[in-house]
């Protein structure tokens, strides 16, 4: 694996005597998308801070690309509301900066007209825009995701999702992405891990074009968005919380109103 970003190897972790990571495998290579779903409190944000090598892990091993540029999209952004800081000063924090660059990393993500704009009053989409611009700043070989689409409703899901894959086409550089949700992903993903401490299962997306439950509810042909079919011994209800029936055998997800409780019990 030449063209390898970034490799984990049986990587785990402990906090206060409780197991967060379990022998985690994963990579990413150049080009290559990886989404990463899970439940509240699977580890997925404490994989990737791992991955950022803003913890270290117990055991297991990180590999990282030597002199690997790393992009980086927090989940969240807590800006005080007193504090005058436009569009444009925030990226203008990323050294070597100028107005020029900004403006072209803004134009790349279709967010030019909030440059003057002060930071607390975009909106979550133009957000997460300013925040996709602020992690290309950095001239990025991998791009580490957290939730880019949290909070974006389904027609924005699929235009930012959209718009990554353009990143990824352009700029050849790998993508690590957190997904908030447990059924619907980027359908240019090419792996899909599913974590609850330890890897549950993995696969790719189906086209949610080929899934009438996802069109019945949508009403929407939405080419950039998947469904991810989950194959475990565990399942998720339509929360993300963990059920453990008695017996589940290749549980399939979809986003349909009349699932009501979506784990099969006996």
């Amino acid at each position: 694996m030449s063209d390898a970003l970034i490799r984990l190897k049986d990587v785990s972790v402990t906090r206060a005597g409780q197991s967060v990571l379990e022998k985690i495998q994963l990579s990413v290579s150049s080009g290559e998308i990886v989404t990463l779903i899970g439940p509240n409190g699977a580890g997925k944000t404490t994989l990737v801070r791992a991955v950022l090598g803003l913890l270290k892990a117990d055991s297991g091993d990180i590999w990282r690309k030597p002199k690997l540029r790393v992009g980086y999209m927090p989940q969240k952004l807590h800006i005080d509301a007193t504090l005058p800081l436009s569009v444009l000063r925030f990226l203008r924090l990323v050294p070597g900066v100028d107005r020029d660059t900004a403006r072209a990393a803004l134009v790349e993500v279709g967010a030019e007209k909030v440059i003057v704009s002060p930071l607390q009053g975009i909106s979550g989409g133009e957000m997460q825009r300013v925040l996709l611009a602020r992690a290309l700043l950095r001239k990025p070989e991998l791009l580490v995701l957290d939730e880019p689409v949290q909070g974006v409703d389904v027609a924005g899901q699929a235009e930012l999702y959209a718009l990554i894959t353009q990143l990824r086409n352009r700029h050849q550089c790998g993508v690590l992405m957190v997904s908030h949700d447990l059924h619907l992903v980027m359908s240019t993903t090419d792996q899909v891990v599913c974590l609850n401490r330890h890897v549950c299962c993995s696969g790719h997306p189906e086209q949610v074009s080929n899934d009438p439950a996802f069109v019945e509810l949508f009403g929407l042909n939405a080419p950039s968005l998947a469904i991810y079919h989950h194959h475990h011994d565990h399942a998720h209800d339509l929360h993300g919380e963990v059920c453990q029936p008695a017996q589940v055998h290749d549980h399939v997800h979809t986003h349909t109103h009349d699932h009501g409780d979506s784990c099969k019990h006996g």
